[in-house]
């Protein structure tokens, strides 16, 4: 694949102008950043105004499942856009119908209505809204290795130093340790004992705060942006039986997980376990058109019958991304995307990168499924000291950013947080292009290996 237009710079440079003038960026140092100036991309790659392809390994923020530009979900959106462009979320709208029903054909359990908001921070708001509301209690417990979405709520159940400027202390949120063996703050030797210490932990932290305050705990299935720790064996069935012990609702967040990442249409689905709520956004349509939304089970919809539901959007289930939802989802089952995910991770990525840390000593520790992989990079592989700091920034930083470069440098654009860099394609990238992006990493780890000692 090339670039479908001529290199031209200059229209690059105008771009660039535009933004820097009047662009204002997440969370971002808007003197101190540099945006690439994107000129068009489709499929797997993207490519600038000077002519560089570059190989997509982020799925812009692991959410193109089906890659970019796929013309089914392209022309659905134009279809539906010379039909019905908007419309009221109190109407019932054929595209919001068939795609709330698509979803749920799909989601685990009796989840079975849905919310729709206009993405994954939204849906998690409304997700602790309805559980305080069904239970009528306000606290919520989350983890610290997390992300959940920088609304008011989100950001305070959030994990990750993302939180720090915006928590009060004061949103009803507790946090306590999920398990991560690499990095076990339990002191365990095994997924067994992991599992076993994290959950005995959770509930004893339940103990201290009162069972009856907690309305909920909320989970990423698999946690994304945090480092992709795949939870061990039992955890997740455990904290269901944890939820359903003290009467708390338990709340699974799919928003990156879902729809085809791991190798499943939602992760929930390795583990055997059914959420109270599960929150969803990302995937669903491929990001084409903002949506997210709250798969919501039989009981707590019940709450909601003869009572209002206290909250709503503008946009809730808008036509135009209602449409591009419909389309993925029928491009996912038609095409088989889910279990080409599962294939690529198994038998391409997987063994790729467990192969890569075999040679690279700067590789700590490969973890993932599907297309949903992170490589924790170390300093030293007997220490696992971390190749930079827990929020390293300038200097501190300087190998992580010698490593993005390097990866740039070889077409490819990294997925990179604190010490790791995720492997997080689109869940349709081919064999080869997958290959073409363990290559890549092979060259640009070589530049983190010189950090190591």
């Amino acid at each position: 694949m090339t670039p479908h237009v001529e290199p031209d710079p200059q229209a690059g440079a105008a771009v660039k102008a535009a933004d820097r003038a009047h662009v204002f960026h997440s969370w971002s140092a808007q003197g101190l950043i540099d945006p690439l100036a994107v000129a068009g991309a489709e499929g797997s790659y993207f490519w600038d105004y000077d002519g560089n392809r570059y190989l997509d390994f982020t799925s812009g923020l692991v959410y193109t499942n089906i890659g970019y530009q796929h013309p089914k979900v392209v022309a659905a959106i134009q279809e539906q856009a010379g039909k019905l462009a908007t419309f009221a979320p109190a109407f019932a709208v054929d595209v919001r119908s068939e795609a709330a029903r698509l979803i749920a054909e799909r989601t685990p359990g009796d989840l079975d209505k849905i919310f729709f908001t206009n993405g994954g921070a939204e849906a998690v708001e409304n997700a602790v809204r309805m559980a305080r509301l069904h239970t009528g209690r306000h606290k919520v417990l989350s983890a610290f290795r997390s992300y959940h979405g920088a609304t008011s709520t989100a950001i305070n159940l959030t994990g990750d130093p993302r939180r720090w400027a915006s928590d009060t202390g004061s949103a009803g949120v507790v946090r306590f340790w999920a398990p991560f063996l690499y990095r076990s703050p339990f002191y365990a030797t095994t997924e067994a004992e992991e599992s076993a210490r994290a959950l005995q932990h959770l509930e004893d932290t339940i103990a201290f705060e009162g069972p009856a305050t907690i309305a909920a705990i909320i989970l990423e299935t698999v946690p994304g942006t945090a480092g992709i720790m795949t939870p061990p064996p039992g955890y997740l069935a455990g904290v269901r039986e944890i939820c359903d012990k003290y009467g708390i609702v338990f709340v699974l967040d799919e928003v990156m997980a879902g729809f085809g990442r791991t190798g499943k249409w939602f992760a929930a689905e390795h583990f055997d376990v059914v959420p109270d709520l599960m929150t969803f956004a990302k995937g669903v349509n491929s990001g084409y058109v903002p949506l997210g939304g709250v798969a919501i089970n039989a009981e707590i919809a019940a709450t909601f019958e003869k009572r209002p539901y206290p909250g709503g959007l503008t946009y809730s289930g808008h036509p135009l991304a209602c449409a591009a939802a419909v389309a993925t989802i029928d491009v996912m089952a038609d095409e088989k995307v889910v279990e080409h995910a599962a294939h690529i991770g198994e038998n391409v990525l997987g063994p790729g990168l467990r192969e890569l840390a075999e040679r690279h000593p700067s590789v700590g520790e490969v973890r993932g499924m599907g297309v949903f992989w992170a490589l924790d990079l170390v300093k030293n592989k007997e220490t696992r000291e971390p190749l930079v700091p827990y929020n390293a920034a300038g200097e501190a930083n300087a190998p992580m950013a010698a490593f993005g470069a390097a990866a740039k440098k070889q077409g490819l654009w990294p997925f990179i947080n604190m010490n790791r860099t995720h492997a997080v394609p689109a869940c349709n990238v081919s064999e080869a292009e997958a290959k073409e992006g363990l290559a890549a990493l092979d060259a640009a780890l070589s530049v983190a290996d010189e950090h190591t000692v």
